[in-house]
């Protein structure tokens, strides 16, 4: 359900943009997430549809844009793909890893009339 509060703060962004840009509706909203994101895509249109009613984000698309789950060595530097979650680097077999990408949850842009 912790996705309520995140789409509560998504739609907040978009309001604010469409009305910083004088729109008159959102017709798409273009989200990135993340393959290890937590957040899922199906609540985020529920919650989406209950919280946009009756603004200028009703009725509006929503585009999710998946990102690949990658990290970095902190040994060797090499960035690699993460497949079934095995942090180990491809490079060098070191454990030192970070995640560089791949639990995003974020507007990436909207589309307004």
């Amino acid at each position: 359900m912790h996705e309520l509060s995140v789409v509560e703060s998504m739609v907040a962004i978009v309001l604010r943009h469409a009305e910083l840009n004088k729109a008159s509706s959102v017709a798409r909203i273009n989200m990135v997430l993340g393959e290890m994101s937590t957040v899922m895509e199906e609540p985020v249109r529920f919650y989406f549809n209950m919280i946009a009613k009756e603004t200028v984000a009703e009725g509006a698309e929503l585009s999710f844009i998946r990102t690949p789950l990658v990290a970095r060595c902190r040994k060797c530097e090499s960035e690699f793909d993460v497949v079934e979650y095995d942090f180990t680097c491809t490079g060098c077999g070191g454990d030192q890893t970070e995640i560089i990408s791949g639990r995003e949850f974020q507007v990436e842009s909207i589309e307004i009339k």
